[in-house]
């Protein structure tokens, strides 16, 4: 029975993975067992921060409404209670970048909201 050759198999595996490691520094770029651990490790470190993007982006867009909304003397919570309360339905993305690029609109809507929020001795009160 003649003998399988995979050379060619081998070859494309090989080179996959060093393309895939193609900027990196040293062995790991040109020495395929260096290079595997590399580029497994990477797509590890990927998949990661395709999830931690989604958390520091939301953590970004909260920090400019905080700042935006105290500088109309109210917090970050009471102004998303606010727009909970008045049906806005707006997500923080799209607050966010009105707050940075719109103030006029922002602070229309900041007005706008306010009104629905009770007075400050009377959420005491009801305690």
């Amino acid at each position: 029975m003649a003998r399988i050759k995979r050379g060619v198999t081998t070859r494309a595996k090989h080179k996959r993975i060093l393309e895939q490691a193609k900027g990196y520094r040293g062995r790991r770029k040109n020495t395929i067992r260096v290079a595997r651990q590399a580029v497994e490790k990477a797509g590890q470190y990927a998949y990661r921060d395709r999830k931690v993007k989604k958390r520091s982006f939301r953590a970004l867009w909260i920090q400019r409404i905080n700042a935006a909304v105290r500088a109309e003397g109210l917090t970050y919570g009471q102004f998303m209670h606010a727009l909970k309360l008045s049906g806005v339905d707006l997500d923080r993305k799209v607050l966010a970048d009105m707050a940075m690029h719109e103030g006029a609109a922002f602070s229309a809507l900041l007005a706008s909201v306010r009104g629905k929020l009770p007075p400050q001795g009377e959420a005491l009160a009801a305690e």
